[in-house]
């Protein structure tokens, strides 16, 4: 894989599905009957290894290299791999014109490692020394952690409506964190207009009216960023722009959530 504009590929990914043959063993072409109580079905997973295109000198400066990525350095690398899985996964989406191929977190992976090897065994998806890296623990409190499932009670008995803002900005951070700007700020004009006309109704809710006079400030520039990714690629300053612009929005979501606005 490589960047636009880049001579060299940056990176190799190797895909493998495994019990792909229970898989295929389950795919029939007619219903058939089932059993009252039937055993969970057996699922394949995938398995999916990206390597850095630059070579390690030798196997000194490779085990140097995997000892350092500890702690946060550990996620950084394992998070830049799953953008990476996530470019591949965005093209295939295109080309396929598939909107049911979606993006993956972090926190989907069954297990996360960070090794090096030989070529042969990297192609292969395998190492010759490795560690399993944690998910990085989330810490909250327990109010905070008990609002989302009230949310989602409400949402789900029909107490509340989920609102468009709420789905378009999640779209827009989906397009910030696998590095896709343009469609970013594309995203991110019609969340903010969505934003503006919703949110309106909440604006005696805690600092919201605040909030919403700070993202209606940032209206005029959120649009130019959109004309501009209809030409092309962002610079610097605007895409900096698109993204605190959309983690200004998610606040706004927060805080109303944590008043309690359903």
């Amino acid at each position: 894989m490589r960047s636009p504009g880049a001579e060299a590929p940056e990176h190799v990914l190797v895909l493998r599905t495994l019990g792909a043959a229970q898989w295929r063993w389950l795919r029939r072409r007619r219903p058939r009957a089932a059993e009252p109580e039937p055993d969970p079905a057996p699922v394949p997973t995938s398995r999916a290894t990206v390597i850095e295109a630059d070579p390690i000198a030798d196997a000194d400066a490779a085990r140097s290299w995997l000892r350092a990525g500890r702690g946060d350095e550990a996620e950084a690398r394992l998070q830049a791999a799953v953008a990476v899985l996530n470019r591949t996964l965005a093209a295939h989406r295109v080309a396929a014109a598939d909107p049911g191929l979606r993006d993956v977190a972090r926190d989907h992976a069954l297990v996360g490692r960070l090794g090096y090897g030989r070529g042969e065994e990297v192609a292969d998806g395998r190492w010759t020394e490795a560690v399993e890296v944690p998910p990085p623990r989330r810490r909250s409190r327990r109010a905070a952690a008990l609002r989302p499932q009230e949310r989602l009670a409400a949402l789900l008995g029909g107490r509340a409506e989920p609102l468009a803002c709420e789905e378009l900005v999640l779209r827009a951070r989906v397009d910030l964190d696998r590095g896709a700007m343009r469609e970013a700020a594309l995203q991110l004009r019609v969340a903010l207009e969505a934003a503006l006309a919703e949110l309106d109704a909440y604006a005696d809710v805690s600092d919201l009216a605040e909030r919403l006079d700070e993202l209606r400030a940032a209206r005029a520039a959120v649009g130019e960023a959109a004309n501009a990714a209809l030409e092309g690629p962002l610079d610097a300053e605007r895409a900096e722009e698109v993204a605190r612009v959309t983690g200004r929005l998610e606040a706004a979501l927060r805080a109303k959530a944590a008043a309690g606005a359903v």
